[in-house]
């Protein structure tokens, strides 16, 4: 005979300002540094570009793209949703040229709401508006946990969000598939990777033995890249890790033959030190194999130069 396990009693958190006092000082900073939380609740792959980004004489709280690199404008407000925000809310969309547009509130008033939802009827298809409540919940006495609950989507948003979520149907997917296909193959004869399956989207990942600090392999249309990528879930960790690796740019960019990107990235959870080549995903078949050796060349290069440092930096 079994017995029943018991279970837990969740609940809202009431005021969201025990843990982020001030919206712009506190709430906007964790939100850019924890995008991706916001994008599963949106149904993208997020990545912060920009806070406090300036549009004309405003400041937009977040400009992200996603993973089409379709600009993302992003609007936070404590309290309930008013005229005033929904104004700074449209300037921000038309003046950064945002295709996705998100409004974050504690209350949506059924007016904005229902303007949202106007929007997105009325506009076109390339737009998107989203409105979306933050809330905090926990179980008894567990930490506090974010829950964005979306109020106001597009169109067919869910049905859009399946789409993107099953990119390898897709024309584009299957382009990069066949692209990581063949970067895998020069890779195993190198020995740096084994054998495994390409994905259907623009970043690979390979790992250094530590899963705090990844080799990333990225294409989009107009670039590629090769990056250290360090990213746990300690935003202090990450960002003394990279300040200690930076220590020895001189040295490393020697070593590897190349001047680097040295991205710390303040506004994100991630860091990352990067080479990047000005050709992307739609070159011919001739240029993708020729960037597909400069990312074996790279990676090796990156192995070799970050692997040692790797072993007496990290515990």
């Amino acid at each position: 005979m079994t017995t029943a396990r018991e279970l837990g009693t969740i609940e809202k958190v009431g005021d969201i300002r025990e843990y982020w006092p001030h919206e712009a000082n506190d709430f906007t900073p964790w939100l850019a540094r924890n995008i991706s939380i916001l994008g599963d609740a949106l149904g993208m792959e997020l990545e912060t570009q920009e806070q406090e980004a300036p549009v004309g004489a405003f400041s937009l709280d977040i400009r992200a793209h996603d993973i089409e690199n379709r600009q993302v404008a992003i609007e936070n407000q404590f309290g309930a949703t008013d005229h005033r925000h929904l104004g700074q809310l449209l300037t921000y969309a038309t003046g950064s040229e945002a295709d996705v547009v998100v409004w974050i509130a504690e209350e949506f008033r059924d007016e904005h709401r229902a303007t949202l939802d106007y929007l997105n009827q009325r506009t076109e298809e390339t737009w998107e508006f989203f409105g979306v409540v933050v809330e905090l919940w926990k179980i008894d006495e567990s930490r506090a946990a974010p829950y964005f609950r979306l109020v106001a989507t597009p169109n067919d948003w869910r049905k859009k969000a399946a789409s993107v979520n099953s990119k390898a149907n897709s024309e584009l997917g299957e382009r990069y598939r066949d692209f990581y296909r063949g970067l895998i193959e020069k890779l195993v004869e190198t020995r740096f990777s084994g054998s495994r399956e390409a994905p259907p989207r623009n970043i690979m990942d390979f790992g250094s033995g530590y899963s705090a600090f990844k080799y990333r392999a990225y294409i989009s249309k107009q670039r590629a890249r090769i990056a250290a990528y360090i990213d746990s879930s300690d935003y202090e960790w990450n960002k003394s890790l990279f300040d200690q690796i930076e220590e020895e740019k001189l040295e490393i960019e020697s070593e590897i033959g190349a001047s680097l990107e040295w991205d710390r990235s303040d506004n994100n959870r991630y860091s990352l030190i990067s080479t990047v080549n000005a050709r992307g995903i739609e070159e011919e078949q001739e240029i993708l194999s020729e960037i597909q050796d400069w990312m074996v060349d790279r990676l090796l290069k990156f192995r070799e130069v970050f692997g040692p440092r790797l072993a007496e930096l990290v515990d």
